[in-house]
């Protein structure tokens, strides 16, 4: 397995793009994109879920990537609830609803898991000894 040195080579963040795509095309679609207050709002949970993964990346510490992955996540949920209000009220029908939920959930576990396996190393990390700066040289 080769090291991953770009956030762009994430499948969560890969994935995450695609569901925003389709968010943004469907929410410009007919009197969802005249809802200015709930076609902005799903357009920005979906936005947030890339973005925050792509920065938390960026940061550099298992730590932060942690934090943001869970950021991410949570952007996920929102997204969820957000699509869940565009079919009650007749903005999706119901195809394109569980459409676009099921590709929100698979982000939301593929986030969870990579979020997992980040916590994993942290912690790994913190259990590990550490080296000393005075380390006898070879």
């Amino acid at each position: 397995m080769s090291r991953i040195e770009r956030f762009e080579q994430l499948i969560a963040w890969q994935k995450a793009r695609l569901l925003t795509k389709h968010v943004y095309l469907r929410s410009l679609e007919d009197v969802f994109a005249r809802d200015f207050a709930l076609s902005g709002q799903i357009r920005r949970s979906a936005i947030s879920i890339p973005s925050n993964i792509a920065e938390g990346f960026e940061r550099g510490g298992r730590r932060e990537f942690h934090q943001f992955l869970s950021i991410a996540k949570s952007s996920c949920a929102e997204l969820r609830t957000q699509i869940y209000i565009a079919l009650d009220i007749g903005y999706l029908n119901e195809t394109v609803a569980k459409e676009m939920l099921t590709e929100a959930e698979e982000v939301g576990r593929i986030i969870g898991g990579l979020r997992r396996a980040v916590g994993r190393q942290t912690a790994r990390r913190r259990r590990a000894p550490q080296s000393s700066v005075l380390s006898p040289q070879s």
